[in-house]
């Protein structure tokens, strides 16, 4: 009965864990895009034939890399003298680390593109960044989306760490009604659920597209 009862009182508390969903979607929606955009720039800067432009992108792509997302959080949110609150600490520190991996897809994409794409643009008379706007790019983004999409899935799992600053994402409101029950199994297992619905049809979708893609190659 007493089970029942804690059930039945964690059932009726779903309500308070969904609240957190628009954080969690919202972290991973707005660090996506910031990342896409971060790693497009550091993906060229590291094929780029400047080396101040390749040092810069190697060193920033191993330092995000080589070291944990939940030290980066901390880091930006109590180290750094900055003045923000958990949510811009949050997208600043989940973007810049999205994109040192984004970095590297995308470098990868560009370079699985012929040599001979590049130079038969060059000799119809475009410049390099006009090959890699109108030729190389619109190319390597077909070849990147089903790798892209598995980041950004790992991205939704990844904001999960941003609890550790407070803030009330769908793991932490689990947290807080697994302190008012006295059971966080129940609540840490309907979080997990959540995270379910939206990463595995996810998935599914970029294992469809790779496969597609391999049989247009």
């Amino acid at each position: 009965m007493h089970l029942w009862h804690n059930f039945s009182a964690i059932w009726r508390s779903v309500p308070f864990l969904l609240k957190g969903l628009p954080i969690t979607l919202s972290l991973t929606g707005l660090s996506g895009l910031i990342g896409v955009g971060i790693g497009l720039i550091l993906a060229l800067m590291k094929i780029s034939k400047n080396k101040l432009f390749r040092w810069f992108a190697l060193v920033y792509i191993d330092l995000f890399r080589g070291t944990p997302l939940l030290l980066q959080i901390m880091i930006v949110y109590y180290a750094l003298p900055l003045n923000i609150d958990a949510f811009s600490a949050a997208i600043i520190a989940l973007s810049l680390n999205a994109a040192a991996y984004l970095a590297e897809i995308f470098r990868a994409g560009i370079e699985s593109i012929s040599k001979g794409q590049m130079e038969a643009a060059l000799s119809v008379g475009m410049n390099y960044s006009q090959a890699m706007r109108y030729i190389i790019i619109p190319q390597t983004i077909r070849r990147i989306i089903p790798p892209t999409t598995n980041e950004i899935v790992a991205l939704l799992k990844d904001t999960s760490l941003v609890m550790v600053i407070g803030l009330a994402e769908i793991v932490y409101k689990a947290k807080q009604i697994g302190s008012a029950t006295a059971n966080f199994l129940t609540p840490l297992m309907f979080a997990a659920i959540l995270y379910l619905i939206f990463t595995i049809p996810l998935t599914r979708y970029a294992e469809k597209l790779e496969r597609r893609f391999s049989r247009g190659d």
